[in-house]
């Protein structure tokens, strides 16, 4: 199929299949907004994140756990302060941890000592009382206890948790801000894309005082729509500065760095977009939000936990605890500190935060650059406009084979990219374009081209083979039933002496033998492309050419007829072993312009061929008998197969017609005829030279020799009979060699 028969073809399919491709385009740069394609793409991010977790224990990083046994032991959250500050001297004194971060708040003061009441006492009733006050002052720092925690804290590598609210109509804040990681002035606001925060609620001002660093732990402004928790903001906007996440804080501390740096995606800081943000050695990939996609190791309990109660008591096992990164954290179901994660429905805050923490210390935070919008463009482009136009040139095993191996590819890269490079590329909507072009391809082939298959196969299935059926479906808008004219060959066949052979068999015999005769001769007439127009009795009708344009129709009949005697040669053992009569046909061909089309009354109609070029095969095939041979062709034919051996029969005119035409006998391809074969045909056309000129005893004699040489051809015995009529009937001066038959 050349190219513009391909576009002419399938161009409604291609335009939709462009149409599909265009539309997931369109969903990419955000004018659409599929939901769908999300969902499967975080979908598909779950599935990378969980197949490649490494699922085992990080001891570096430890949880302290404020779980349900601590809350039953020590009472209801909050502690007093002068706890806290207890566990904090366990963690550093006892055990002797690097790191602590708590993943909680201290807002609000802790009067739980009675020293707010016992201060009131001292300035009102017990004013005067001098054993009161002494008392009173002795007490004052050990009742103080968010100065006893404020203490516990201070030259220890502590970072303290707060919040930021993001609700409209909740500005200022609570508490004090640390200093913010990078100050406003230190940075370029239109290269930060950072969430902007309306508020907080920090710590008490002598906790923060004495914190070594301080860090956020809300995570809501970026939970997914799905309500999974899967990347944390690293930096938040509050006031004109950037504030750091806790694990972003714990991480520094970690690595004794005392600042962060921002790298864009240029080196010179230009309007850019934020690409990562460096702590010493450690680049840690953010996206336009600058949050990070969170490491997962695996399911909640990849760090260990140990029950803060435990701590208190010291029962915990010092190896342990020992250089240990600690979080403080909760489990407990009532202070709500549980998540949402791809790797678990219901997952502790805090183990998100130890994720980070680990992801940062190792540099596996997977990367999702900016590029990756113009990358999937590029792919939706590329594999949409291949799938659009390989599709349609495919069957459906085919399609389904390069679908499957393009979703395989892409999928398989994508996963590359994922585990070895350390990035996140987007992946759903190519392939649920892929799956798209596939179920259209598909349901088009279906509903659209299998009913022009179907519908070809009502109109042509009766007269040509099925694979050419196949073959017309790849451009069914190319054939119809209405008449045109065209240059064919049509062949007609028939059973020598039928009438003597139906009078010996009884009707059901008759069946039998025509059916074992029509089939055979049917299949070698559709082998070679033959279209069967129809059958007369023990006649046979077919032509080429029709509906499927073939360019060597000539050659493909001759074939055909060959092929024909052949296979009946094969049947005649079986015919003779049922005891039935051997059979023998005449086949006629001819090559000229007929009308082909659907012809016939409005109760009747049928797929034929019309025209002098009809009937002067029909008269051939029944000039077969007259020259004792059993396929006649036409001068026409003969042409058309010049790589043929033919034996020129005679030249004639049949009835009905007043032009007279060269009639052949095929005998062979050419170089396949053997020298005595050649001399014959040589020595024959002799004979037939001398015969037209009415040179009648030298045609006679040469005759008379060919009839010696080869008594079982009734070629020359005929024409030796002719020459004996013509002597006593000279045909006159102006003969011009043609025999004329005035019977069918």
């Amino acid at each position: 199929m050349t190219r513009l028969r391909f576009f002419k073809r399938h161009a409604v399919r291609l335009g939709l299949s462009l149409a599909i491709v265009l539309l997931f385009l369109l969903n990419a740069v955000g004018v659409l907004n599929w939901g769908f394609v999300q969902r499967f793409e975080n979908f598909t991010y779950d599935l990378r994140l969980q197949w490649t977790m490494p699922g085992t224990i990080d001891k570096r990083i430890v949880i302290v756990d404020i779980d349900e046994r601590s809350l039953q032991q020590i009472g209801h959250w909050p502690w007093s302060r002068n706890k806290v500050a207890q566990m904090v001297d366990q963690l550093f004194d006892r055990y002797h941890i690097d790191v602590l971060g708590f993943d909680i708040v201290f807002a609000e003061r802790d009067e739980s000592s009675g020293l707010a009441r016992l201060a009131e006492l001292g300035r009102t009733e017990l004013r005067d009382n001098s054993g009161f006050q002494t008392v009173l002052e002795k007490l004052r720092l050990p009742l103080d206890y968010d100065q006893v925690f404020a203490n516990s804290l201070k030259d220890r590598r502590v970072a303290l948790g707060y919040y930021f609210r993001h609700q409209e109509g909740s500005p200022g804040g609570i508490g004090r801000l640390p200093p913010p990681a990078l100050a406003r002035g230190n940075f370029d606001p239109g290269g930060v894309g950072a969430v902007l925060a309306s508020g907080y609620t920090a710590n008490l001002p002598e906790l923060q005082g004495n914190a070594s660093a301080s860090g956020f732990f809300n995570v809501s402004p970026l939970v997914d729509d799905d309500g999974v928790f899967r990347r944390i903001s690293l930096l938040q906007a509050y006031d004109g500065a950037l504030y750091e996440t806790l694990g972003l804080a714990v991480a520094r501390l970690a690595l004794n760095e005392a600042q962060i740096d921002l790298a864009y995606d240029d080196a010179e800081q230009s309007t850019l977009a934020l690409e990562a943000i460096r702590v010493g050695n450690q680049r840690i990939p953010v996206d336009i939000d600058v949050a990070s996609l969170i490491p997962y190791r695996g399911r909640m309990g990849s760090f260990p936990y140990v029950s803060a109660v435990d701590v208190l008591q010291g029962k915990v096992p010092p190896e342990l605890l020992k250089g240990a990164i600690v979080l403080v954290g909760t489990t407990a179901p009532g202070l709500m500190d549980l998540r949402t994660t791809p790797v678990q429905e219901v997952y502790a805050g805090v183990e998100a935060h130890a994720n980070l923490i680990a992801g940062i210390l190792d540099g596996r935070i997977k990367e999702r650059p900016a590029y990756t919008l113009g990358l999937e463009l590029m792919l939706l482009l590329a594999v949409g406009v291949f799938l659009a136009f390989a599709l349609p040139a495919l069957n459906p095993l085919r399609s389904t084979a390069l679908c499957a191996a393009v979703m395989a590819a892409l999928a398989g890269s994508n996963y590359y990219a994922w585990e070895h490079a350390n990035l996140v590329l987007p992946v759903s909507a190519l392939l649920l374009m892929t799956a798209a072009l596939y179920v259209f391809a598909m349901n088009y082939g279906f509903f659209i081209e299998s009913r022009g298959k179907r519908l070809l196969a009502g109109l042509f299935g009766q007269y040509v083979p099925p694979e050419l059926v196949v073959e017309m479906a790849q451009d069914p808008g190319a054939y119809s039933l209405v008449g045109e004219s065209r240059a064919l060959t049509v062949l007609f066949s028939d059973v020598r002496g039928f009438t003597t052979i139906s009078e010996g068999l009884d009707p059901q015999q008759l069946t039998q033998l025509m059916n074992e005769f029509l089939s055979p001769m049917t299949h070698v007439i559709h082998a070679h492309r033959g279209t069967i127009d129809k059958y007369m009795g023990d006649a046979i009708m077919a032509f080429w050419g029709a509906p499927l344009p073939d360019a060597h129709h000539a050659r493909h009949a001759l074939q055909a007829a060959l092929a024909m005697i052949a296979r009946l040669e094969a049947l005649q053992e079986s015919f003779k072993a049922r005891g039935w009569p051997p059979i023998k046909i005449g086949v006629g061909l001819n090559t000229g312009e007929m009308t082909v089309g659907n012809m016939g009354s409005e109760f009747r109609m049928a797929y034929t061929v019309m025209g002098d070029a009809v009937n002067l095969g029909s008269r051939l095939e029944g000039l077969t008998k007259e020259y004792g041979v059993q396929i006649i062709v036409s001068e026409f034919t003969r042409a058309a197969v010049p790589d043929f051996v033919f034996r020129e029969l005679d030249c004639v005119r049949v009835k009905g017609k007043d032009r007279p035409v060269v009639i052949y006998e095929p005998l062979c391809p050419v170089g396949e005829d053997n020298a005595q074969s050649q001399a014959e045909i040589e020595f024959y056309g002799e004979a037939l030279a001398a015969y037209r000129k009415q040179d009648w005893p030298t045609a006679d004699e040469k005759f008379s020799e060919l009839q010696s040489r080869h008594p079982a051809r009734y070629l020359y015995e005929m024409y030796a009979k002719r020459i004996a009529y013509l002597r006593e009937h000279p045909p006159g001066a102006n003969w011009d060699g043609a025999f004329t038959f005035v019977t069918k």
